[in-house]
């Protein structure tokens, strides 16, 4: 069942390559994309070289760029050539013309609003659900989203994200559970490069409040911020939502900003949260470190202090 759901997606992919010639070469040219692998201590995190990503590492995020440039996910600034695909509460399914994943989709909102997760959760559970097989990952406004003035999600086949499988091992340790109800348990992740919580839940309802007492709890510690900077990994599989929450404190790391042979140019978002970093620039690809991925993680990710009240906010939690 899982597969037929599956195939009319990546029917949808082929029908739009078939037809728009950008698309197709991109995705062709995953076959050529360069990867090498980084072990730490249980888990891995694989680099990524993919020279059509680099729109989306170097976008310009400030007001004033934004406010200079067509919105790219509106239907009238789309290329003709690019189609859609509904889906509910008023989200479309676009094929991703510069991909990440073997099938790729970004899913906009057909209102030009802006990147909130606020009032959009139930929309991302629903779709998840409806695109079982697929992984669902929300990029914050000032965390990743390359249209932060335009709300959307983006979709990429599962199995493809270390986290996904490395998550299994991370919550046997019970010291990382936090929360069980009937229908929901919480874990918190600390040794794991970046802090993790996540929740695996058969209850919408539930799974919606806990995040939304989590982001009020994050917006507390982040006041200013017109969202509190997270990345939402979110996974529909056999009755269960599978949800990977990754609070941040910086957008980029101080190498992306750096000059000359300093340079790293990274902008981590939720991809690169779930273990996969995308190098755009051949250069970075041969000379980042595994010193250099802990300490990009550690400039962007929050710190032990914050977790513990994020963490604090969940063990305090009573169900509506």
């Amino acid at each position: 069942m899982v597969k037929q759901k599956n195939d009319r997606f990546r029917d949808f992919l082929s029908e739009q390559n078939h037809t728009w010639k950008l698309s197709a070469d991109n995705y062709r040219g995953l076959d050529l994309v360069e990867e090498k692998l980084f072990h730490f201590d249980g888990f891995i995190i694989k680099v990524q070289f993919n020279p059509e990503r680099m729109r989306s590492s170097t976008a310009k995020v400030d007001q004033g760029s934004i406010a200079a440039r067509k919105c790219f996910l509106c239907h009238e600034n789309r290329p003709e050539v690019q189609n859609s695909r509904n889906l509910p509460h008023d989200f479309l399914l676009l094929v991703n013309p510069f991909p990440i994943f073997k099938t790729h989709f970004t899913i906009p909102s057909i209102h030009h609003v802006p990147q909130r997760l606020a009032g959009n959760l139930e929309a991302m559970f629903t779709i998840a659900r409806q695109m079982e097989g697929f992984q669902l990952f929300y990029n914050g406004p000032e965390c990743g989203a390359s249209a932060p003035d335009h709300l959307h999600f983006q979709a990429g086949e599962t199995g493809f994200l270390p986290v996904e499988s490395e998550f299994l091992s991370l919550r046997q340790n019970t010291d990382t559970l936090i929360f069980r109800s009937a229908t929901t348990k919480i874990w918190a992740i600390d040794h794991y490069l970046r802090k993790m919580i996540s929740i695996e839940t058969e209850s919408q309802e539930q799974g919606i409040q806990l995040i939304e007492e989590i982001l009020s709890r994050f917006g507390e510690i982040q006041p200013g911020k017109v969202e509190p900077m997270v990345n939402l990994l979110c996974t529909f599989k056999e009755g269960k939502w599978i949800l990977h929450l990754f609070p941040r404190k910086l957008h980029r790391p101080t190498q992306y900003f750096a000059e000359g042979n300093d340079q790293l140019l990274i902008s981590p978002a939720s991809v690169d949260l779930g273990g996969v970093f995308i190098t755009p620039r051949r250069e970075d690809f041969e000379k980042i470190t595994a010193s250099d991925i802990a300490g990009i993680f550690d400039q962007v990710t929050i710190d032990e202090n914050v977790l513990r009240k994020l963490k604090e906010t969940v063990k305090n939690y009573r169900s509506i």
